[in-house]
């Protein structure tokens, strides 16, 4: 952990004693981290995720942790779309070389995008596929009133179901031991084997083999992956290269836009916490 002004700036062990603030992007802060700064009042972090904070520390500290919800939604959003854009339409395979013949992409227009989670971002992309688009949009949240679903224009429906008729799965849950491996090998099964895997949220909730495994035996076509269990991907890993997979390394939310959001969000957090 860092702390920056310019050419002065100093390992965290050197500030602790006096730290009362963290604004947090990429860092994270752990137990051990607040036991050294006793004065700690609050985390501020850049983004919607929390997972890089040891919350349960924080609240046994009286630590107040902050979050962006929304700030970078329509950024995530765009790349979840542009990752949706060159997953059917194989761009991936396009830009690596493979021969023109055997470039024959899918429209979005008409077809089915489901989204597991239905939180800012997933409402987001719902917006830009039916109006941009003309998808039908399925969504599977079991914390979000079907009602209100209903009332954007996008059909609720069970896990199983979404996966059985979607053309594309777009993934925007957070990562918890409920969502853990939510897209297994068991239910990647159960999809078209036309259709493809959207991860714009956070690594561990597809299992990355079985997804590997699904690609290769031609169970469904392919995946555009922002977010992977291992951040950044190995080189050597065979998601990195394979021709019906694109990985772009959590770069979802950084647009110039969004980072001033988020920037100027969390600096408020910080400000009227502090004073």
């Amino acid at each position: 952990m860092r702390r920056g002004w310019g050419d002065d700036a100093s390992d965290f062990d050197e500030v602790a004693g006096d730290v009362e603030g963290i604004l947090l992007r990429t860092d994270r802060v752990d137990a051990a981290m607040m036991r050294r700064a006793p004065r700690l009042r609050i985390i501020a972090r850049h983004g919607a995720g929390i997972d890089s904070v040891d919350v349960a520390a924080a609240q046994e500290r009286g630590v107040r942790v902050t979050t962006t919800p929304g700030a970078n939604a329509p950024a995530v959003a765009e790349h979840a779309v542009a990752l949706l854009l060159a997953t059917r339409r194989g761009i991936g395979a396009a830009v690596r070389g493979e021969p023109r013949e055997r470039l024959i992409g899918r429209e979005l227009g008409g077809s089915v995008l489901g989204l597991i989670g239905f939180g800012r971002i997933a409402q987001e992309v719902a917006r830009i596929g039916a109006g941009g688009f003309r998808m039908t949009v399925l969504a599977h949240d079991p914390f979000a009133d079907p009602a209100a679903i209903r009332a954007s224009g996008v059909e609720p429906c069970g896990l199983e179901e979404l996966l059985s008729r979607a053309d594309a799965v777009s993934v925007h849950v957070p990562l918890t031991d409920q969502t853990r491996g939510i897209l297994s090998r068991e239910r990647m099964a159960g999809m078209p084997s036309h259709a493809v895997i959207i991860n714009t949220s956070r690594g561990g909730i597809v299992d990355e083999a079985a997804l590997l495994d699904a690609i290769d035996d031609g169970r469904i076509a392919g995946a555009g992956l922002d977010v992977t269990a291992i951040e950044p991907l190995p080189e050597d890993h065979p998601l990195r290269h394979h021709p019906r997979v694109i990985v772009t390394p959590h770069v979802g939310g950084q647009t110039v836009e969004a980072m001033r959001r988020v920037a100027l969000e969390a600096a408020a957090a910080l400000r009227e916490e502090l004073g």
